[in-house]
Parts: C-alpha cells; structure tokens; sequence
C-alpha cells in the first residue's frame, strides 16, 4: 500500500507540471493582459513600463521557471487586478463552492435508494417513471435548470433569492451560510440545480450495479436461505453495489469542485468558478494558473482517496496492489 501511494504522488506530480506548462502556454497565446489593465489613452511608454512591472516582458519560458520556482514555495504570483496573491483569492472564495457542493452532493444520495428501487422492479411504472427522470436530469444542462428554478421560485412563486450567497455565520476564519435561514434560502437553488445531475448519475449507476449483483450466486442463496428481503438488500446488495457507488460519487465531488463554473455564474454565487469566469474575461494569468493548478492537485488526491477507499471496501483489489 505504501508504495503504492508513493507511485500515485510521483504520478500527480507529473500530471501538475504537465498541466502548468499547458496551462500557462495557453493563456501565453491567449493575449496581452496589459490591454485589460490600461485605459485606452495609455500611452506605449506606460503600456511597457506595466509589461515590465508585472514581469509579461520576459520571454514566456523564463516567466514560466520563474513562475515555477515562486510556486514550488508557495507563491503562485498577484492578482494583476487586485495585488493580493493568486492563492489567497482562491481560498476565500472556496468555502462557498465547498459548500455548495457538499449540499449539492448531499441532494445527489437521493438517487441511490431511486436508482436500487429502479433496479429491483424494472418493469415497474415506478422504476420507468425514475429512469426517464434521471434521463432528463442527466440530459439537461445545468444553465438551463438553473434558469428554469429561477423562473419557477424567484420569478413566479417569489419564494427563493436569485442570486448572491446570502448571510453567513464566521466559524474562525471561514463563513458559513448553512448556519442561517438567509444562507439556506439562497443556498438552495444552485445547490438543487448542481444536485439534480449528479442525483440523474447516481440513479443510473446504482440501478445498473444492482441489475448486476441480482443474478450472482450468492444473492440467490441467500434467497433459498429464507433470509428477510431486507437483510439481503443492507447485506449481501447494498455491500456489493458501494465500489462503483463511492467511485462514482468520488470522481463527481471532484468535479463539482473544480468546475461549478457554470451553476456559480448563474446564481452570482460568489465561490471559486465564479472567480475563475472573471479573471479568465479579465485575462488575471496568476489567477487562472493557480486556480487551474489547485484544481489538478485536488482531483489526482481524490482518485487517490477513491482508490483507497476501493481497495478498503474489496479485498481482491488489496491483492491486486501486492502483485
């Protein structure tokens, strides 16, 4: 197991400095942030003189091992808008899109009972009913959802904020907004519209992970057994239908962090995706780059906590490693 961690990090490693490269070759060709930071009466003395302060006169592979060596100590460089550093805006805004997403996620459970009751009777006009739901959650995209509930609770019914995040409790240094009423009721909407497809996908993977367990050997004799249909379903179902279940939602948690992007931008909600659309529409290159480096980081850990997690739940997957 050690060694196989150690193979993971050496892995992720690799994939972060790969990524960087991309990444600050990309927003290389993209354009000139100076253009975006300037007045257009600027004359080109001062256009150089701020290319020259914020180091964009350098060739960009010198730029980028200086950008490097900055980050291996922490550094991931200033905004060019507001002077602060990269990873300090970062982290304010990712308490809010944490919990968006855990709430997002929490909404998502939902669709494991669904999708085993869609599973167990597939016939049934109720499991038919689920299946066509999870194909529209699934099917949709979030921006239209988004609009949709906006339409539905803030417009018609006027029940539920819009936008903004709402007021928050400090716990420390970090804000919550589930510890108000005010947080919850602007909390719900975007955190509904994010969870509906990611309840669509859990629906989907749990009905055909139990539409595979089902016919296996040992469900059957369970049955002969005359176990209680409950007990095979807690024991002998849910246990073997949990690996690509945690897999699945794993892998979504990951991606719901990384890249709420577009749920964030329609309910203004102010975490880090938000934050990613304007310094991208501003060309804020120290933002961008941190964020996209923060974002690899996290997901390659997460798989590796998947992974752990897989192997702790299948014991066959614990002996594939030792070989």
């Amino acid at each position: 197991m050690p060694v196989f961690i150690i193979n993971r990090l050496f892995q992720a490693l690799g994939v972060i400095l790969v990524m960087s490269v991309l990444v600050f070759v990309g927003l290389y060709l993209i354009g000139d942030p100076t253009s975006m930071l300037v007045s257009p009466e600027a004359t080109e003395i001062e256009r150089q003189a701020l290319r020259k302060a914020l180091g964009l006169d350098q060739s960009i592979w010198l730029q980028y091992l200086t950008f490097l060596g900055n980050a291996a100590q922490g550094d991931f460089g200033r905004s060019f808008l507001t002077g602060q550093p990269a990873l300090q805006l970062i982290i304010e805004r990712m308490p809010a899109t944490v919990e968006l997403v855990i709430v997002a996620m929490t909404f998502s459970v939902v669709g494991v009972p669904l999708g085993i009751l869609a599973g167990l009777r597939p016939k049934a006009p109720s499991s038919k009913a689920i299946m066509t739901g999870s194909i529209l959650g699934f099917s949709l995209p979030n921006f239209w959802i988004g609009l949709m509930l906006i339409m539905l609770f803030a417009v018609y019914l006027g029940v539920l904020p819009a936008s903004a995040r709402g007021e928050t409790v400090n716990v420390g240094p970090v804000a919550f907004s589930i510890l108000t009423i005010d947080g919850w009721q602007h909390l719900a909407l975007p955190a509904l519209t994010l969870g509906l497809a990611k309840a669509a996908l859990m629906i989907r993977v749990t009905r055909a992970a139990t539409r595979e367990v089902l016919p296996m050997d040992y469900i059957k004799f369970a049955r002969a057994k005359g176990l209680r249909p409950s007990r095979i379903l807690n024991v002998h179902l849910l246990k073997n239908i949990l690996i690509p279940i945690i897999t699945v939602a794993g892998l979504e948690f990951g991606q719901a962090i990384a890249f709420a992007v577009v749920t964030e931008s329609v309910f203004s909600w102010p975490g880090m995706g938000k934050l990613l659309i304007d310094s991208i529409i501003t060309l804020d290159r120290p933002v961008v780059v941190a964020y996209l480096i923060m974002m690899v980081f996290f997901l390659v850990i997460l798989n590796l906590v998947v992974d752990i997690l897989y192997m702790a739940i299948d014991p066959s997957a614990r002996e594939k490693v030792r070989d």
